[in-house]
Parts: C-alpha cells; sequence; structure tokens
C-alpha cells in the first residue's frame, strides 16, 4: 500500500489517456474502481491512513456529454425490416432488434438472455439480470411478443440455452452484437437515404426505448425502473435531450407584451439627467 500513493496513481490515470488514448469517460471508470478498492483498504490499513485519504481525494476529470442519439419510430421500422427474413441469421437478428427496442436492454443482458427467460402469451415478459446483479422483469407489446414468438417456435432449444445463439449454438458476444447492428443500419440507409447509418450502436435502441416512453407521456421514475437505472437522475438526461416536450413547453409559455426596440428616454429624462 505505500507503493500505492496518490502520485502513482494519478501518473496511471495520465498514462491511460495520453498513451493508451482513452477517453476521460474511461479514465473515470478506472478511478471509480481504484476509489472503490482504497475505500475497502481504509478499513483494514488504518496505519495507511494519509496515503488513501489522498488517493481518495483524486477528482474525476470533466468531460463533453456527447447528445443522445435516438431513431424515430419511423427510422426503428426501416431498421427492423433490413435483416433478410429468408436467412436464419436475419430472422435472429430481426427479433433481436425488435426486443432491444422495446425493452431498452443493455448489450451484456441481452446476450445473457436465455430461453427460460422469455415469457410470452398473455402477460408477455422478458427477464433479465442487470447492473449490480439485479433482476428485473420487462412486459413486452404484442409486435415484439408476435416476432419472438416466430423466432423461439423455430430456434427451439433447452431452456437454459442462450435466446440468440450463433449458428453453432454458442452466445453471441457483444462485439457480434455490435457488428451484426451496424450491418442492418448500413443495409437500412441503402434502402432510405434518410436513414442515420453513422454512430449506430446497440445503446442508440436503448436510447430509443426510453424517448419513445418519454413522448408517450411516461413519467421518469417509471423510465428509470424499465431501464434498470439505480439513479432516477440517470433519467434526466432523455429529458434534456427531448425537443418535443421542450416544444411543448414553449407552446405554453405566455408571450411578453413588451414592444420590440431599445429603450428611449424622454426629453424630460434627459433635462434632468444633464442637470445632475
Amino acid at each position: 500500500w505505500a507503493d500505492l500513493d496518490a502520485v502513482t496513481i494519478a501518473g496511471f490515470l495520465d498514462h491511460l489517456e495520453q498513451s493508451r488514448g482513452n477517453t476521460a469517460r474511461t479514465r473515470n471508470l478506472r478511478l471509480t474502481a481504484i476509489r472503490s478498492l482504497f475505500a475497502y483498504a481504509s478499513l483494514q490499513h488504518p496505519e495507511h491512513a494519509e496515503s488513501i485519504r489522498r488517493v481518495l481525494a483524486i477528482p474525476p476529470k470533466r468531460f463533453d456529454r456527447p447528445e443522445i442519439r435516438f431513431l424515430s419510430q419511423t427510422q426503428l421500422a426501416v431498421l427492423l425490416d433490413a435483416p433478410d427474413p429468408t436467412r436464419w441469421e436475419g430472422r435472429r437478428d430481426r427479433a433481436l432488434l425488435a426486443l432491444c427496442a422495446q425493452a431498452g436492454l443493455r448489450v451484456a443482458e441481452l446476450t445473457g438472455l436465455n430461453n427460460c427467460d422469455l415469457s410470452l402469451g398473455d402477460g408477455a415478459n422478458v427477464r433479465c439480470l442487470g447492473k449490480g446483479r439485479k433482476h428485473r422483469t420487462i412486459p413486452l407489446n404484442t409486435p415484439t411478443s408476435n416476432v419472438l414468438g416466430s423466432w423461439t417456435a423455430e430456434r427451439g432449444g433447452l431452456r437454459h440455452e442462450p435466446l440468440f445463439p450463433t449458428r453453432t449454438g454458442r452466445r453471441l458476444s457483444p462485439d457480434a452484437i455490435e457488428r451484426l447492428v451496424s450491418k442492418h443500419a448500413h443495409t437500412a440507409a441503402d434502402r432510405d437515404p434518410a436513414f442515420p447509418a453513422a454512430g449506430i450502436h446497440p445503446h442508440v435502441l436503448r436510447h430509443t426505448c426510453a424517448m419513445n416512453l418519454l413522448h408517450n407521456g411516461i413519467d421518469s421514475a417509471v423510465i428509470a425502473l424499465w431501464l434498470g437505472h439505480a439513479d432516477i437522475r440517470s433519467t434526466a438526461t432523455y429529458l434534456h435531450a427531448d425537443m418535443t416536450i421542450k416544444d411543448q413547453a414553449l407552446q405554453r409559455m405566455t408571450a411578453t407584451g413588451a414592444p420590440a426596440g431599445r429603450y428611449q428616454p424622454t426629453d424630460k429624462l434627459l433635462a434632468f439627467l444633464d442637470s445632475l
């Protein structure tokens, strides 16, 4: 512990950015993990309390938050039509995209799904294991339930096998899901030039789910539960990104009655000021 002082930790964080080319967000994630370790060490090694305190005092780095990207319902429909329905992979991918966009699942949650995690019929829902090993259940609408019903009938398999496997039956990796989303986004752009293919990744579908809920008047606390946010403040980013809500607020505002132009003082006021 004596070797892991604040200077060493700060040097490691600088190395991440300068030598490895990591972003400020990645740097802050590493710092969070280090803080967790040193918070535990502070209870186990009080003899190093001052050195540990200095490490815990290292501040996170500020960074610009990018604008949230999401798809409109029209754009989402174009993306869902992109997979080839004549191929096994295309039917799998369409079911995967529909589930991700409607349930707002993270990639890790999506790759961890098994056949037994899906319930169809009345009260259709999907169960997943999210961040912090928290279980949550998300209801499914009729169109998504129908797509998944067709897929599971074709997919078959045992209850504890992956819901979206590869051809060989293995579980899809996060990189594989990112590649297939990008591939179908470019296919959608070829069919519809208005589709924004650049920068479409799996998390955009999660944002699309959140914005769809928001546009339909769902309370932000319910959206936080739906997405599995530990803090409702994480959902506030969608409020900032939603121009529809801001436009509605603008329409409700009372217009000011002040006339346009600059203020012109009267001659009496000018004469009074000159006399001072």
